[in-house]
Order: structure tokens, then sequence, then C-alpha cells
């Protein structure tokens, strides 16, 4: 049927299945909040609202992206072949879906609290200027994994109604490990980008070097975890879960050298999936059983 054709379309577009990184962490930081939990009505609403938020500000994100790289796209042939540049979809249409996601979780932030609302249009401003950020930076990335690692802090202040040290920890270990695979990710397009006058990590230092900062980060991501537990009443499962993750996270690069891409997609999207949904599902079990 052409709709469901259409929709297979605009999922593509925004790459839905990608919620999975981002999801995963505001729910871990809804069940840290949720041991600071008074609110008289239930959880559950809470949460809805703020998946509704999540998945709305992604759509907005990536519609965005896609919309301002769609010249770009299309002279590389990695990605010449988008909804944008192939002409499956048009640039009005695309621009339709950001304005109608971001009144989305603009409204969605209303429902949640005031000062969710309030700062709804700066969360949107700082994941809107990653996708101009790889024309005049290599900390392109960096932004990226801010964008993203906003999920975990709006989702604390969409439960407590105010800013908590743990979200920010949190926010933080996105931050780097979606900045470290998405170094990981770039070291395919790196010749293009050299060429293009783009700015990427790889193609600023090369793509041992690369690996090498992409490795830090994802230490780094595992300290902040830690730090994440040790600020909360978290108990054990929850660091074993930790554990898993850092094990993960050695497979996920093991998948990749500098000489060898092609398992790139395999550690991008099913590694960091399994990471991002591991780590929630042990939160859940410790949560439930401590």
């Amino acid at each position: 049927m052409q709709w469901a054709q259409q929709v297979k379309t605009y999922g593509s577009l925004i790459k839905f299945s990608h919620s999975v990184f981002a999801l995963p962490f505001a729910l871990i930081s809804v069940v840290f909040a949720s041991w600071e939990w008074t609110g008289s009505e239930t959880l559950l609403s809470r949460i809805l609202w703020i998946v509704v938020a999540m998945v709305s500000a992604r759509s907005a994100a990536m519609g965005f992206n896609r919309l301002v790289d769609a010249p770009i796209d299309k002279e590389n042939p990695r990605t010449a072949g988008r909804e944008i540049p192939a002409g499956l979809i048009s640039r009005q249409a695309v621009a339709v879906l950001i304005l109608i996601s971001s009144l989305l979780f603009i409204f969605s932030a209303w429902q949640l609290n005031p000062l969710c609302f309030y700062l709804s249009p700066v969360a949107l401003l700082i994941i809107f200027l990653y996708s101009f950020t790889k024309r005049f930076t290599w900390l392109a990335h960096l932004i990226l994994g801010m964008g993203i690692g906003l999920a975990p802090v709006g989702a604390w202040l969409a439960i407590t109604g105010s800013f908590g040290l743990v979200s920010i920890v949190l926010g933080l270990a996105v931050m780097v490990w979606i900045a470290g695979f998405d170094i990981i990710y770039s070291c395919q397009d790196m010749h293009f980008d050299r060429s293009a006058g783009l700015f990427s990590i790889p193609a600023r230092f090369g793509p041992d070097q690369a690996l090498i900062l992409a490795k830090f980060l994802h230490v780094l991501m595992v300290l902040l975890l830690l730090v994440a537990g040790l600020l909360s009443p978290a108990g054990p499962i929850y660091y074993l879960g930790v554990v898993v993750v850092g094990l993960l996270l050695v497979i996920e690069h093991r998948l990749v050298n500098p000489g060898d891409f092609s398992k790139i997609h395999m550690a991008f999207f099913q590694i960091n999936s399994a990471i991002a949904l591991v780590l929630m599902a042990f939160v859940l079990v410790d949560r439930f059983v401590s």
C-alpha cells in the first residue's frame, strides 16, 4: 500500500530505529529519578510524555539534518541514495515534518512541567546546531553527543522538575559514548570529508588517531556510568550492567581497525543498540530488587 511505503520512507529518513540509542538512557534517568518521585499522579503518564518528547525531538533533529545536508549527501557516493537527494521526499515535505515534530516536542514538554516547556526551544536549538558544525569544526562529534546527551537530563527534569547531578553525569556518559561511535562511523567518510572541506576527527587526524580517541571516550563513558551509580541508590546489579557495557564496547572496537571498516555497521548499530538496551534492563532489575 502507498501509505505504508510512505511511512517506511519517512521512517528511513529520520532513522527511527536509531531512537534505541537515546531513549533507553532517558528511561534509565527516569528510573534513577523515581527514587525522588513525590508526585501525586502516576509516574506512567510522565513516562508516556517523555517518550513522545524524545521521539518528536529526534524526528525534528534528523529531519533538519537531512534537509541541511541534502546538497552534501548528493555529492557523497555513500549517501547519494538518501531520501532527499534521491528524490523520494521533497524538501518541502521534510520542512513540514520538522515543523510538526518541533511543535509536538514543545507541546509534550508543556505537558510535563513549566521548566521543561521553557527549556524546550533551547533543546531544539542545540540539536539543530549539530547539522552545521561539520562545516567549521572537527568537534562536531561532541556537539552531536551533547544533543543526544540532553535525553537523560531532560527526563530527570520531567520527573523531578529540577536539575540533578546524577542526570548530568548520565548525560555526559551519553555524550562521550555517542561522540566515540560517531567518530568510528565517520571513518568511512574520511576521504570524502577531506575533498569536500568538511570537518571530522578522522579527516583531521587520520583513522589511527581517531580510533584511539574513540576508545578513550568509551573508557570515559564507563567511568561516568560508575560515578552515576555512586551518586544514586543503585545496587550491585547496576554495576554488573556497567561491566557488560564495558565488554560490549571492547567488542565494538575489535570489529573495526584502521585497515578494515567492513564491519562498521555492525559496530555502529547492533553493538550500540545492545549497549543501551542491556544497561536499561540491568537498571530496571536493579531498581525492582533493591
